[in-house]
């Protein structure tokens, strides 16, 4: 595929409207062809050089203003990215970049005292971020033209300098480190064996000399929890880590704490905290630490907002769900989608719009759920490229269940079969062993409706399905079986999903 076509493809839809109006923000022609350029390789189709020279330049082809055009799209295109990044990013590297490169253009038009200016300044926000390879540049450039600041001491400056090239080196051993234990914990998700968390962590840190510089660091120790939790998602091994990392947060919180400079990671921390205890059954905990991600979201920056709050409102209705307050979970992404305060994510629109669907028909709406299903109306390609193979089939099972309780069974056949289809790779997967046969057990329900509530039936689950311990079993999977055990019950849906994950009535929550 052309390069270029490639990095266009990458931008979303609304990047592609503002590219859109940078492109054109000289107005020098009307009928530009750089623009048009970029318009024809937003086509589906994959042109040949030739045909798109023929497009651009039909009475007579120039191949060599093709490529000069080229060239010219490319610059735009990184101008455009560069700044985007530089304004979504909230490190506060794009900050400091653009104090360097201003410092830097002083300093070469001898406007040293000015530039001596932006040089602190940058020092200062990179110091707080820790964003120490810059931090580099900056003594470099203090050191160099020092003698035009008498008043900063050198000595000092080198000081700070040799300091910094230490705390740059532990960062480099901790990037080691962090692959590492990447390695290991990879190892053992294909081994199928149980996570030690702490022990390979330890084990590696102390290898490195970084068990101190991890506990007094807060990137470090996000970096680190993040990749654990990696495994934790891909194993589904939530029970093991919702303790660990519940542990080793307090821990950090209670012997360190996080400046204001470090806020960001403090609140990716205590999302991470939230999700991994909702996803262990545990409503309450993980609602009392998004209280504490929402208090400290609002101290923050308005970027962190528009980047945390949309997830803590997700996040936060999933928990009512199962803490039965569903009406109150579906007021809160209904307000979401109506206010104007922040800008949903292609990603998190889309989360929004399956799960209010998932809502309404827990509450047995279900010309609203259907709604739901009539606006994800792209193909399983685009969904899955934006949201993952997994959640394209859980998306499928959902319609498909869907589909049949709205009295639409040739649909909720069809989409069976769809599944059936094109993820026979996927259910061969341990994390989906029971996928398979719960498909067939559908396929038996859909055949014979009234066979679900025959004294037989259950045989048939328990030699079919193969449960884990309620702490361990895989909340999203509790949730599809609820629905077929409603069906066996003759109980409601969301009666039943409640008494399965409600770890207060462990005697009424036994899977079978």
């Amino acid at each position: 595929m052309d390069n270029l076509k490639t990095i266009i493809e990458t931008l979303s839809a609304e990047d592609k409207r503002e590219f859109t109006v940078f492109i054109r923000r000289q107005k020098k022609s009307k009928n530009r062809k750089d623009f048009e350029l970029f318009k024809i390789l937003q086509e589906k189709k994959d042109y040949k050089a030739k045909e798109v020279v023929a497009k651009l330049y039909p009475e007579k082809p120039n191949t060599v203003a093709y490529h000069a055009l080229r060239k010219r799209l490319i610059r735009h295109l990184l101008d455009f990215i560069v700044l985007k990044r530089m304004d979504e990013d909230t490190s506060s590297a794009s900050s400091v970049m653009g104090m360097i490169s201003m410092s830097q253009y002083l300093l070469g038009k001898g406007r040293h005292k000015l530039a001596w200016q932006f040089l602190k300044k940058g020092e200062k926000q990179a110091q707080e971020s820790e964003q120490f390879h810059l931090l580099n540049t900056i003594y470099n450039l203090q050191i160099e033209y020092s003698v035009h600041n008498p008043d900063e001491a050198l000595q000092l400056t080198v000081v700070k300098w040799e300091e910094n090239k230490r705390l740059a080196d532990e960062d480099e051993r901790a990037t080691i480190a962090n692959s590492l234990i990447q390695q290991s914990l990879d190892l053992v998700k294909l081994t199928g064996g149980n996570i030690d968390f702490e022990k390979i962590i330890r084990e590696v840190l102390e290898g490195y000399g970084l068990s101190e510089a991890v506990s007094k660091r807060p990137r470090l120790f996000f970096n680190l929890m993040s990749i654990a939790r990696s495994a934790a998602l891909v194993k589904k091994d939530y029970h093991a880590f919702a303790p660990f990392l519940v542990s080793k947060y307090e821990e950090f919180e209670q012997q360190h704490g996080f400046s204001q400079s470090n806020l960001y990671y403090k609140l990716n921390l205590l999302y991470m905290v939230s999700h991994v205890l909702y996803r262990s059954k545990q409503f309450d905990e993980s609602i009392q630490y998004l209280d504490l991600l929402l208090e400290n979201l609002s101290e923050g920056k308005k970027a962190y907002f528009e980047i945390f709050y949309p997830k803590y409102c997700l996040l936060l209705a999933a928990n009512l769900v199962f803490s039965n307050q569903s009406e109150k979970a579906t007021e809160v992404l209904e307000q979401m989608r109506e206010g104007n305060k922040y800008k949903l994510s292609d990603k998190e629109e889309i989360e929004v719009i399956i799960n209010l669907g998932f809502y309404y028909f827990q509450q047995e709406k279900h010309e609203k759920a259907a709604r739901c299903l009539r606006e994800l109306n792209r193909s399983d390609q685009y969904y899955e490229k934006k949201m993952g193979r997994e959640w394209v089939i859980k998306k499928n099972m959902s319609e498909m269940i869907f589909y049949y309780d709205f009295g639409d069974y040739d649909l909720a056949i069809n989409k069976l079969r769809t599944i059936e289809r094109n993820y026979v790779e996927v259910f061969a997967q341990p994390n989906y062993q029971n996928v398979k046969p719960f498909i067939q057990l559908i396929k038996l329900l859909f055949k014979d409706p009234s066979l679900v509530s025959k004294p037989n039936f259950m045989e048939i689950v328990d030699n079919s399905l193969q449960f884990l311990p309620f702490e361990e079993e895989d909340l999203q999977a509790v949730s599809f079986y609820a629905w077929l055990k409603s069906k066996m019950t003759k109980k409601g849906y969301y009666e039943t999903l409640l008494a399965l994950t409600n770890d207060n009535k462990k005697e009424d929550a036994k899977i079978n």
